[in-house]
């Protein structure tokens, strides 16, 4: 090891020495925010996600990707200089939550349909919370109040969607990826038909029947959603050592003067450095707070915690892309902006949908709101419609976005 690359790796050497060293002075606290860890990976991530990795692979397997690619292709390049199979990986990025959009990014790059900056800008904003965890977990379970349900999915997710917008200009001299060509003259056929075929065509390709196809989802998704537990279970007791150490003590402290100095809140501080490590941690404290006057700020702060996504998510992300040569930095930079964009929608946002948080308020009756957050598969029936809800939103919103780029370019 070169003396340069020692000096490097010295910082991380001494964060686990440090933390071994913590683990066996608190070894209690240690195992109990081990078992903590694994709680929220049992109770919550395995249900969530391992269905959706095992479909993910079916669905590539079978083409549905490569159908989807082709439709959504007139749109994605122009509005957020992305192959069409872009759309598809918003779409259920959307709906399922993080690390389903790196996932299915990394997936594409092993097939040579998105170059490192097109996977790039599209793990930028497809990273996000699924629709299940933001209302069910956060609105009703953390803050009790299910009429915050609407301005949190419209920050987080027109957030999200603004981020894509922004990160088209990243990698701007970038080659793209060809798009398919399409035949021309008296020989054009419609993009559905050209659709269907690209789909047959990677059917065709890949070969493999249903059952090993099934079985082999199921073997990379298992391998994968354990490896996210792992992540889980690591950031849980290394959040508890430097809770249990004053670390974090120490960094509310300063962040809650610097807060002070902008004109916030200052007790934001607490669930802001919770956030910062793991989403739900920081999401769960700003819902805590008691002064119910602080609300539109508790709430911004629970927008940019979900779209910051905490240190836990980023490593799950950096995980899944290690086989790719996608770089962190870009990705970074995207959650902190999203970040940024999700607090200042829900201050911007929060007195035009007055009447519709009332509207949901007066609809829902009061023993739901504070029914709490209870995992398990009724929670999971009951919020799946917002999933599909999410999912054909990001939808609609592609051709929206397309519709109006071509309208601003005929203007132009």
């Amino acid at each position: 090891m070169s003396r340069r690359s020692f000096i490097v790796k010295l910082p991380l050497i001494s964060f686990i020495l440090g933390l071994l060293l913590l683990m066996l002075v608190f070894p209690t606290e240690s195992l109990s925010a081990a078992v903590r860890g694994v709680a929220i990976w049992w109770d919550v991530l395995f249900p969530a996600l391992f269905p959706f990795f095992v479909i993910s692979e079916v669905l590539l397997g079978f083409g549905i990707v490569h159908f989807f690619g082709t439709i959504f292709d007139p749109m994605m390049r122009p509005v957020f200089r992305i192959p069409g199979i872009g759309g598809f990986v918003m779409a259920m990025g959307f709906a399922s939550g993080y690390p389903v959009g790196a996932k299915l990014t990394s997936q594409l790059w092993k097939e040579r349909l998105v170059n490192r900056e097109e996977g790039e800008r599209l793990v930028s904003f497809t990273t996000s919370s699924d629709p299940i965890f933001l209302i069910g977990a956060v609105c009703v379970g953390f803050f009790h109040d299910a009429s915050l349900a609407a301005i949190m999915a419209a920050a987080h997710y027109g957030g999200a969607v603004l981020v894509g917008l922004l990160m088209r200009f990243h990698g701007r001299h970038a080659p793209s990826t060809p798009p398919a060509s399409a035949p021309a003259g008296p020989n054009r056929v419609s993009v559905w038909t050209r659709a269907f075929k690209a789909m047959h065509k990677a059917r065709l390709e890949d070969g493999r029947p249903f059952g090993v196809l099934l079985a082999y989802g199921i073997k990379q998704s298992l391998n994968l959603v354990f490896l996210l537990g792992c992540l889980v279970v690591f950031f849980s007791v290394v959040l508890e050592m430097l809770t249990v150490s004053g670390i974090i003590h120490a960094l509310n402290g300063m962040l809650g003067m610097f807060l002070s100095m902008i004109y916030l809140p200052s007790s934001l501080a607490d669930p802001l450095i919770g956030g910062m490590f793991e989403v739900t941690l920081g999401a769960q404290a700003a819902g805590n707070m008691k002064d119910p006057s602080l609300l539109p700020f508790k709430t911004a702060a629970a927008a940019f915690i979900l779209s910051w996504g905490g240190l836990s998510v980023h490593a799950q992300i950096v995980s899944v892309l290690s086989q790719t040569n996608m770089r962190y930095a870009p990705f970074l930079a995207a959650r902190l902006l999203h970040g940024i964009i999700a607090s200042v929608l829900v201050l911007v946002l929060w007195r035009p949908m007055e009447p519709l948080r009332a509207a949901i308020t007066s609809a829902i009756p009061a023993s739901a709101m504070g029914s709490g957050f209870e995992p398990g598969a009724a929670l999971w029936l009951r919020l799946l419609p917002a999933s599909a809800a999410v999912f054909a939103a990001a939808v609609f919103t592609i051709f929206a976005l397309y519709f109006l780029h071509s309208f601003l370019k005929r203007l132009s």
